[in-house]
């Protein structure tokens, strides 16, 4: 049940690889609290903070594509440290502009997507790269280690940055930032050489388009996208955290607990991972995991008392990261080299997608009828949604790890 290290013991690569990578995502969340703070700060103006995460869907969108194409066609490795030198700078400007004077409010709104888009641009190598770094058999556990490393930046970032913006002002919070970033490049740079096999594909609107089309083409891959993003289309409950806090459950601290339930259950999945290496039926825990999920999420609607909605979420964050963990598994075990990064794009927009669309529906539906009609109804459309999907997909339910590997579908 313990996760297993083996990975992180026999390769160096993975080793530099996961460690810079954990220290990017607490970066990247240490910016994603001190810069809307800041910005509240400055303009006391709350529809300008939501103006900032307005600004970063489209760069996600159009540059996780494009830094997918980018994975296939330049050496990884080159890439990683590019694209952090670039955060480096990034958050270097956001130092110097928290230290003048007069903090001016237009540098913040143009490091917001920029932010993203290097991130974006970033984050299709790092995953298309750790295929290569571990053994076949080691992937599962390597996965499981990645996700752990993203669940503690999800954790330590914004709290770190949370409370050095307010305690000690956000120039801390981005200086902190800055010398993690710049340590997290010099890990990349020591990474070995990993340039495309047989030279790679063109970074192109044609090579995205192709990796689009052979993504389509794979129903098990077609399987993992669609699954995740009608689960998190139906049932993402994060923007109804604040009215469960005000009106249904209004003792002090709710809401803090809300935020962390989920991650309370990713974190207890991550750590007692070890099992889900001899696992075949891989699609099957996918469709499992993601009913769970909505069943989670539409019970945490009906629950008399805080307590239990929040066990709820939690069991609902533990459905959520064994879905992540077999998802990722299938996309690392089957995807070809020549492909993984343009995969790996596509993957990204499916998981970022979801919770945007999920806390838009749920913001309106819960305007219309409540937070706990809207935590229920999204779950039980959930559970509905993926056994269609499941129906609708017979390969996907049937997927196991002993296969041969797809041929490519389309050239």
């Amino acid at each position: 049940m313990r996760i297993d290290l083996t990975p992180w013991r026999a390769s160096r690569e993975y080793r530099l690889l996961c460690s810079a990578g954990t220290v990017f995502s607490i970066g990247q969340m240490m910016t994603y609290a001190a810069v809307p703070y800041q910005v509240r700060v400055l303009t006391g103006s709350n529809a300008a903070v939501g103006a900032i995460a307005a600004l970063e869907v489209l760069p996600i969108i159009v540059f996780g594509l494009w830094g997918g194409a980018l994975a296939d066609h330049l050496d990884r490795r080159k890439l990683l440290v590019r694209t952090g030198a670039g955060q480096v700078v990034l958050t270097l400007m956001l130092v110097v502009n928290a230290s003048v004077r007069n903090p001016q409010v237009w540098v913040l709104f143009a490091a917001a997507p920029l932010a993203v888009v290097l991130s974006s641009l970033q984050r299709p190598s790092r995953e298309a790269l750790i295929p290569r770094v571990v053994e076949r058999g080691q992937l599962a556990a390597a996965v499981s280690l990645s996700s752990l490393g993203m669940q503690v930046g999800q954790l330590l970032g914004p709290a770190i940055g949370g409370v050095l913006a307010v305690t000690a002002g956000v120039r801390w919070a981005f200086t902190v930032d800055l010398v993690g970033l710049a340590a997290a490049t010099w890990l990349f740079s020591r990474l070995d050489p990993h340039p495309p096999e047989a030279g790679g594909p063109r970074a192109s609107v044609a090579s995205i388009v192709d990796g689009l089309r052979y993504a389509l083409g794979r129903k098990d891959l077609l399987g993992t996208y669609v699954i995740d993003l009608a689960a998190m289309t139906l049932a993402y409950p994060l923007a109804l955290y604040p009215a469960l806090a005000l009106d249904v459950f209004p003792q002090k601290g709710t809401l803090g607990l809300l935020y962390a339930a989920e991650t309370v259950g990713t974190l207890a999945a991550t750590l007692t991972s070890g099992w889900t290496g001899h696992v075949r039926r891989r699609g099957r825990v996918v469709v499992l995991a993601a009913v769970g999920w909505g069943a989670a999420v539409g019970l945490a609607g009906v629950m008399p008392s805080v307590w239990l909605a929040l066990v709820c979420f939690a069991a609902g964050g533990v459905a959520d990261q064994l879905s992540g963990l077999f998802r990722g598994i299938i996309w690392h075990e089957t995807i070809p080299d020549a492909y993984r990064g343009r995969l790996a794009g596509v993957e990204m927009l499916s998981y970022s997608l979801g919770p945007m669309l999920g806390q838009l529906r749920g913001g309106l539906m819960a305007d219309a009828v409540g937070a706990r009609p809207t935590l229920f109804i999204g779950g039980v459309a959930c559970v509905l949604g993926v056994i269609v999907v499941a129906l609708l997909l017979p390969a996907f339910w049937r997927d196991r790890s002993d296969d041969p590997a797809p041929a490519l579908l389309v050239g």
